[in-house]
């Protein structure tokens, strides 16, 4: 078998606002989750090694969808579209330095969106439109834990701090930005057998502020991302997706004016597609996957694609 690799995981999408409207109930605020899904699959629970530089990564992900869904996990109706193209810039950087008996490290993503977003609701005489590039919120991660059990297990634990350094308006239909803070501790793991055959994990929960703007604040959102695959000589394939559901009701305050919560407005999803890695020592890790969501409520179902790219130096 071949020895494990190390990987550069990065959280580079981020997430959006999308503006809320009478009629059009999404979970979270406006139906946008706090932070990327779709970033970990094979590999997860191994990052870069120390080296003296750090290790740079590109991700570009892409997101559609035409189809929003109530929570009976029905289309409610609206005419509406979405169209995410991201753009993310990542360092990380391991030591050698020990806490609890793992490597320590730190990273940060800065990422870019190109949204393009409509809804019409003839009932409501509603027809909006908006396109926007922008920085999104910028992701600091000042905890990283790598624990290598054995050529064949590896983990790490990470706590990773979102901050509302992105574009936002709360009147336009779209914004990269969310204006409000997020929290999230993190866990991946990975096994590779001696054949070949890989799982990996990755469990994380998104702990939010308020936003001041519109006195919304977003329940706790779990997300758990996985990759089964086998091992071919520099390649890996096989299957990835992710399990996003909300764990707690959104909460509104006394300086909100939309629409009213109800039953929690808690969103759930299930997405899943083939996935795969590139990895020969010496040149840069690629990775690739598409994935389709199904099993969605209070949020809009679609598609996920992301190339990743990533060296150390």
């Amino acid at each position: 078998m071949k020895t494990l690799k190390s990987k550069l995981l990065l959280t580079a999408m981020g997430s959006a606002t999308l503006l809320a409207f009478p009629h059009w109930a999404l979970a979270t605020e406006n139906g946008a989750p706090t932070t990327a899904m779709g970033v970990y699959d094979f590999g997860a629970g191994f990052m870069p090694p120390a080296t003296d530089i750090g290790a740079f990564g590109l991700r570009t992900a892409y997101y559609s969808s035409d189809s929003n869904r109530n929570a009976s996990g029905n289309d409610n109706g609206t005419d509406f579209s979405l169209d995410v193209l991201s753009l993310g810039l990542a360092y990380v950087k391991m030591t050698n330095h020990e806490v609890l008996g793992a490597k320590y490290g730190f990273s940060t993503v800065l990422p870019f969106f190109n949204m393009d977003a409509s809804l019409k609701i003839p009932v409501a005489s509603i027809d909006r439109k908006a396109s926007v590039t922008k920085q999104a919120d910028l992701q600091i991660t000042p905890l990283i834990l790598q624990w290598t059990l054995s050529p064949n297990l590896a983990m790490n634990a990470q706590f990773q701090i979102q901050a509302p350094t992105g574009d936002y308006d709360k009147n336009r239909l779209v914004s990269p930005g969310l204006n409000h803070w997020a929290f999230s501790p993190i866990y991946n793991v990975s096994y590779i057998s001696n054949t070949g055959f890989e799982v990996s994990s990755s469990f994380e929960l998104d702990i939010n502020t308020k936003n001041s703007d519109t006195d919304y604040k977003n329940g706790i959102e779990y997300r758990h991302e996985f990759a089964i695959g086998q091992h071919v000589n520099e390649w890996t394939l096989g299957l990835g997706g992710y399990y996003y559901r909300q764990l707690t009701d959104d909460k509104t305050y006394s300086g909100y004016s939309g629409q009213p919560i109800s039953d929690g407005n808690r969103a759930e999803t299930l997405a899943a597609g083939p996935a795969l890695t590139y990895f020969k020592p010496g040149l840069p890790i690629v990775s690739f996957h598409a994935y389709k969501e199904f099993r969605t409520s209070n949020r809009a179902q679609g598609y996920n694609l992301a190339l990743r790219i990533s060296q150390s130096f």
